[in-house]
């Protein structure tokens, strides 16, 4: 069976995932070309030693089987990428790198970037599209949504409940929770880089500082 894989988006957050791919592979023994999908092109060409088209090159390429990680890091643009590949019935594909460190009863969903020096630990529950970048840990016990973003360092301790589309920024901690009263990054929130979260976090907001509080609008 052919099969053919891609990231999609070829600037900073892809280019930097497209090793993860090829380790991801590899340690598959899967030989095959990774291209990158770049909608802005016109013609073929060469990004990183890699084949970069547009979608609709990509989807007329031969194959049985097609395979898309999304290397975009705004979660509204992924959540649209993902329909578009899922109307198109491309499988929405996840990668981590040959150091991630994935324990016991973690489920994960379609979609993920799991980049070096990433851990997840027991009991944990991720959604669809999540990027973990470099050196960020989730702890157990925690349930995190769909197209979440941990940016670099993140620390994410036991009984957390992170719900769909909040980015938690470079270095954040986020305090542990308890069984019978998780910790909350409400959807949308953004945590700020360096943040120390202490307490649960509405929904849209964006908090900063130590410990974290709600930035407000001027």
């Amino acid at each position: 069976m052919t099969e053919v894989y891609a990231i999609y988006g070829a600037s900073g957050c892809g280019r930097s995932l497209m090793p993860v791919a090829r380790e991801h592979l590899a340690r598959q023994n899967i030989t095959a070309q990774i291209y990158f999908i770049d909608d802005s092109l016109t013609d073929s060409s060469q990004i990183n030693g890699h084949t970069a088209l547009n979608y609709d090159a990509f989807k007329a390429l031969s194959a049985e089987k097609k395979f898309v990680l999304i290397g975009i890091s705004n979660s509204q643009v992924r959540q649209k990428l993902a329909n578009k590949l899922e109307k198109d019935q491309i499988e929405l594909w996840s990668v981590q790198a040959n150091n991630t460190i994935i324990m016991d009863v973690v489920d994960i969903a379609e979609g993920a970037a799991l980049s070096p020096f990433v851990s997840i630990t027991s009991n944990i529950k991720i959604g669809k599209c999540f990027h973990a970048n470099l050196y960020s840990y989730v702890e157990h016990d925690c349930v995190i949504g769909d197209y979440v973003t941990f940016a670099p360092g993140v620390k994410c301790n036991g009984n957390i409940h992170i719900q769909d589309h909040a980015y938690i920024g470079t270095g954040a901690v986020i305090k542990q929770g308890t069984s019978d009263k998780p910790l909350v990054i409400g959807k949308g929130a953004i945590i700020g880089m360096g943040a120390v979260v202490t307490k649960s976090v509405p929904a849209g907001v964006t908090v900063v500082g130590n410990p974290a509080r709600i930035l407000e609008k001027k």
